[in-house]
């Protein structure tokens, strides 16, 4: 097993908290388009800390927990991850909207992010793919946004102090009753979230990805292999990889029971990525319980889902101080590097699995985090980065290969 070094405790923010003005003088506001464009708009965290732009997207006040990505493309694929719902994200790369958006890139049919902030949005798209531009498409779907803030000095506010709660509003509400409006929201920490976005209904799931250039096909079998896909904030990328690797799937709901499970006769399970605190999903703990005890069934999980079945086993997971979520984060063992895609705010405590029945496969090499672990005696494992890559490197696929290896061998 590789042992995780523990956890250093969080530094006090070094950056300076910009103070609330004492006036509630509102902006003036006004219909006209050109006024639109240039509609003043208010970044104000929890902490008092102070950052003033120009709206983008959709006008209006949402709350959320304020993140930040640092990949340097695939803003569209973020905005469209259930994992990402009720989270303000800031974008580290300095212009969003070149390549516009498009429908084969979406993760779900909708954004999930509650916010964007940027530095700049580009007035163009750029890009054969492109079918629409990006702000039109935030503000069909009412996604609020801020930009021309100062993203560097953001970011480096977070990794010091940690990821916060915060509000955008582009409405002209005095700073005052912003500050109350931040301060009353919940914690992520304790929220199920997963409820929230997780399907209405079963539905069968076999398309491969749209993109033709896409060329990570597997040879298929001649049946292919029964999964039951538990979706709990479900990516399309994943159902479209568990696809090319030759699985026929079935999504549930969250909240699915193990006999719903079972009476699909699945030759595998899979447990997905989501958004919130993972210890707060206790239907999905339980399932995984359930689902442990049919000993010689595979069982696959990413991201939230591989947190859920380290709960089942007996672990504990943390908050993270301002979370992994980027495209180049290092992970594995010694002689074994994937670079990967990541997307959380807590983790596993690997001190906390029992030493008996798992084993830790792979840590996140820049802070020793449990990235993967496995069953010593069952078919079953866990992925804490995102191998269907999207966007991100295609190192970590071969996690797809592995679980079709396994259902094989049970048939």
């Amino acid at each position: 097993m590789i042992a995780p070094v523990e956890r250093p405790a969080l530094s006090q923010p070094s950056v300076a908290v910009v103070p609330l003005p004492g006036s509630t003088e509102q902006p003036v506001r006004t219909e006209s388009s050109a006024a639109l464009e240039a509609t003043p708009a208010v970044l104000l965290l929890a902490d008092g800390t102070l950052l003033r732009g120009l709206a983008f997207g959709a006008r209006g006040t949402v709350v959320g927990e304020v993140v930040f990505n640092t990949g340097m493309s695939g803003y569209q694929e973020v905005m469209t991850d259930p994992s990402y719902a009720g989270q303000l994200v800031t974008f580290t790369y300095p212009e969003l909207g070149n390549t516009g958006v498009n429908g084969q890139d979406l993760e779900a049919s909708h954004p999930h992010v509650r916010g964007v902030i940027a530095r700049e949005l580009s007035p163009m798209a750029s890009s054969w793919r492109a079918e629409e531009a990006l702000e039109p498409w935030l503000q069909r779907h009412g996604v609020v946004g801020i930009r021309g803030v100062d993203t560097r000095a953001l970011v480096r506010h977070l990794r010091e102090g940690g990821a916060i709660n915060g509000i955008i509003s582009s409405e002209g509400l005095a700073p005052t009753e912003l500050l109350r409006q931040v301060r009353s929201a919940p914690s992520m920490a304790g929220l199920n979230l997963a409820a929230s976005v997780s399907t209405a209904q079963s539905y069968r799931w076999s398309s491969l990805c749209g993109a033709d250039f896409d060329t990570r096909l597997q040879p298929q079998p001649t049946t292919p292999y029964r999964v039951v896909a538990i979706d709990f904030g479900i990516k399309r990328a994943i159902l479209e990889r568990l696809v090319a690797h030759g699985c026929e799937v079935t999504v549930l709901a969250a909240d699915a029971s193990v006999e719903q499970v079972l009476a699909h006769r699945p030759e595998g399970v899979f447990l997905s990525n989501g958004p919130g605190d993972p210890a707060a999903v206790a239907s999905g703990i339980a399932l995984a319980r359930d689902l442990l005890q049919q000993r010689d069934l595979p069982l696959f999980g990413i991201c939230l889902g591989h947190q859920i079945l380290g709960l089942a086993l007996g672990g504990s997971t943390f908050k993270l101080g301002y979370g992994h979520r980027g495209l180049n984060h290092p992970c594995g063992s010694p002689g074994n590097v994937e670079i990967t895609s990541q997307n959380h705010g807590f983790a596993l405590d690997g001190a906390s699995l029992p030493g008996d029945r798992v084993r830790i496969t792979h840590l996140n090499l820049n802070d020793r985090t449990v990235a993967a672990m496995e069953m010593v005696e069952q078919p079953v494992f866990g992925v804490q980065y995102h191998p269907e890559a999207s966007p991100g490197p295609h190192d970590g696929d071969h996690h797809f290969q592995r679980f079709t290896e396994l259902m094989a061998r049970r048939r």
